[in-house]
């Protein structure tokens, strides 16, 4: 899994497979989602090729820190598993998504 910050527009691109593995990773994500500067915040999933139920968690745990700040997480691009995953799991209740 990699994480490519963007300050300028407030995007996380991830690229790769999204699991449990990346949780000493996503840690820094959540600080830099704590520091409040953004307060719309983007996961472009469009480089993702795979997500599993621990990923599906730490975007929930996105989310709650970014409510916190006053913030908004959208969720961009999501294809093939993980498209499919975010229409069974309901996401689109939780995080906006766009094409």
């Amino acid at each position: 899994m990699r994480f490519d910050y963007d300050a300028g527009s407030g995007c996380f691109a991830m690229t790769g497979e999204f699991t449990f593995a990346d949780h000493p990773i996503f840690q820094g994500v959540l600080t830099q989602i704590g520091d409040g500067r953004d307060r719309s915040i983007v996961f472009d999933v469009s480089g993702l090729s795979f997500i599993d139920s621990a990923g599906l968690g730490m975007l929930i745990l996105a989310r709650e820190e970014a409510r916190k700040l006053g913030s908004t997480i959208r969720l961009r691009g999501p294809r093939g598993q993980v498209k499919r995953i975010l229409a069974v799991t309901k996401f689109d209740a939780l995080f906006p998504v766009e094409a």
